[in-house]
């Protein structure tokens, strides 16, 4: 089994990969989920109120999150912390996603990543002139 990590900024989320690992398996209660993407668990019951995420739940009603939960909240706090994009706005995106089947937010990243990692390299080679 390998470890790898998915994350934005200065979050990160272990992922395990291997066989027999599931990442739509739910395995973690609200308070871990939220100590490991960095937000209060108020504010991943915002997000479910919100209709952003729909955690599992226990036959006694706890919330249970999976690793592609967790995937999904740290796109959310990416949207809002480093692009101001509002809940409303998010709940557009991801059904967007939905119906064209594809991974734009992923692609948008991307891009955003490597045009960022452009103006850096274009700058330094500005700065050696």
């Amino acid at each position: 089994m390998t470890t790898s990590l998915i994350g934005f900024s200065d979050t990160k989320v272990f992922r395990s990969s291997g066989p027999g690992i599931d990442p739509s398996r739910p395995v973690y209660v609200i308070s871990v989920a939220a100590e490991i993407v960095a937000v209060h668990p108020r504010t991943l019951r915002i997000y479910e109120e919100a209709g952003l995420i729909c955690p599992s739940r226990t036959e006694s009603n706890i919330r249970l999150f999976s690793e592609n939960d967790l995937r999904r909240i740290l796109w959310i706090r990416h949207l809002t912390q480093d692009l101001g994009v509002n809940l409303a706005g998010i709940k557009l995106l991801f059904q967007l996603e939905e119906r064209l089947g594809e991974r734009i937010l992923e692609r948008l990243y991307e891009e955003g990543n490597k045009k960022s990692e452009r103006a850096v390299a274009a700058a330094r080679e500005g700065g050696r002139r």
